[in-house]
């Protein structure tokens, strides 16, 4: 009575987690179920785990040898003779056998005589005192469901900390794409129709420089494919420059101040191109429309060169540090670039920023956001509505941070690394531009630009 009293005081929980922890060892010799060899540890009302019992062996019910479950009320028994033993108990059943009180039980007899079955239970070390009452049980049933309510909630709360995309965003981001889409044609057909490539005339000293490059790139192609940036885009362009003063010391400089440059005509159409391209994405950008038309203007004037290098990364070959535009007559080498104007105090680093940009491996969707955030920039000259344009810069900003988190899980350095970019093209503009002012104030050279050329590039923003 002690015992009972003690039992009925200690927690329902602990009382659940204590009946799974007692082994009993069964033995069976020809298909008669001996008394079983107890252990001294605590038993489970339940199956037990399955470490405890080898797998391959089968489970045999100690009352009627059919196939057992697991342990209940401190026995290996079926489910048919658990029950049997639970309501046997819970009825206080007094049971007489009509024979002489010692029937074999099986598993086809086992309903003949509730006497000798239960007898059996009682000899297999089966006890009452670990039959749940009514209140127990409802508290076990609480119990469980609690937990399942516990598990459903951690598994809510981490949903909701997974990163995801607002609709807005998504939204923006499909409007981007789409945008990319309309006004960059991946199949180049449009290059044909500009005035045609001219790479033949004298080598310039800025061609002859950009040849070695080329070479150079050809030569290390590898290391710059397989090697960290960081160490490998260094130690090419440092022996690049020894190389430069090699060749540049062997030139004459009269050469370059008479050279025609061939490219001109053709890269200004290819430029004044790209900048329409880029006039008809940002008028895509969600907000862009809305800002005044000085704003606009602004923007564009002072951020198109740079979108123009973001957008020519889909196109730049890290293996020979080209740009492939569909033929071998758009196929544009460092030579080229140098043959209309431009010299190596632009395109040395306007190659470094291509690989740095091109090794990040960006999807199209980072791609166009990093584009549309370089065009909203409130910094830029001219602009008169600052706050606004920050304001949509920091949704795009945002946009960018949760894609990045959704798609680049671990990759916490990819949007400070794509940041940078957008100030390397800082300086990459800055000295496009002062390049441009010196080849415009050639008129033979100005007079093969393009007004749209001449008007972006050609004015100041005040």
């Amino acid at each position: 009575m002690e015992t009972q009293c003690r039992r009925q005081r200690e927690p329902i929980e602990l009382r659940i987690n204590n009946l799974g922890k007692q082994k009993r060892v069964l033995q069976t010799v020809q298909g008669h179920v001996e008394t079983p060899v107890m252990e001294p540890t605590v038993v489970s009302t339940s199956t037990v785990s399955p470490d405890e019992f080898d797998r391959n062996v089968p489970r045999i019910c100690g009352v009627c040898g059919d196939k057992a479950t697991g342990f209940h009320f401190n026995a290996m028994t079926c489910e048919g003779c658990k029950g049997f033993f639970r309501r046997s108990m819970k009825r206080k059943a007094s049971f007489t056998c009509p024979f002489n009180g010692s029937c074999t039980i099986t598993k086809d007899n086992r309903r003949h005589c509730q006497a000798c079955r239960l007898k059996r239970c009682v000899d297999i070390g089966m006890m009452k005192e670990f039959i749940l009452t009514d209140e127990e049980v409802q508290r076990k049933k609480d119990l469980i469901q609690r937990r399942k309510e516990e598990e459903a909630q951690r598994e809510a709360e981490k949903e909701a900390r997974r990163p995801r995309l607002s609709d807005e965003q998504s939204h923006v981001i499909a409007t981007l794409v789409e945008a990319h889409h309309k006004t960059y044609d991946d199949s180049y057909s449009d290059f044909c129709r500009f005035r045609p490539p001219v790479r033949e005339g004298p080598v310039t000293r800025s061609a002859s420089r950009a040849a070695s490059l080329h070479s150079f790139s050809d030569a290390s192609s590898d290391s710059f494919s397989h090697s960290p940036e960081s160490v490998d885009t260094k130690m090419n362009f440092n022996n690049l420059l020894m190389m430069y003063q090699e060749h540049g010391n062997s030139l004459d400089s009269s050469e370059e101040e008479g050279s025609s440059f061939s490219m001109l005509p053709h890269l200004a159409d290819l430029v004044s191109y790209s900048i329409q391209k880029v006039i008809g994405f940002a008028k895509m950008i969600p907000g862009f429309r809305e800002l005044t038309a000085e704003d606009q203007i602004a923007l564009l004037k002072s951020s198109a060169i740079e979108v123009i290098m973001l957008r020519s990364n889909q196109s730049f070959n890290l293996e020979d540090m080209s740009w492939s535009c569909g033929g071998p007559d758009f196929k544009y080498q460092i030579s080229d670039v140098t043959k209309a104007g431009h010299s190596l105090e632009l395109l040395e680093p306007l190659v470094k920023f291509q690989v740095g940009l091109k090794k990040l491996n960006l999807h199209e969707e980072e791609h166009v956001l990093l584009m549309a955030i370089c065009l909203l920039s409130p910094d830029r000259p001219g602009v008169q509505d600052h706050s606004r344009i920050e304001a949509l810069q920091d949704k795009l900003s945002e946009t960018l941070q949760a894609y990045i988190r959704l798609h680049h899980p671990g990759g916490q350095l990819l949007y400070a690394k794509m940041i940078q970019k957008l100030a390397d093209l800082r300086s990459l503009n800055e000295e496009h531009s002062k390049q441009y002012r010196s080849l415009s104030f050639q008129p033979e050279h100005s007079m093969q630009l393009t007004p749209l050329v001449l008007e972006v590039f050609g004015s100041e923003v005040s």
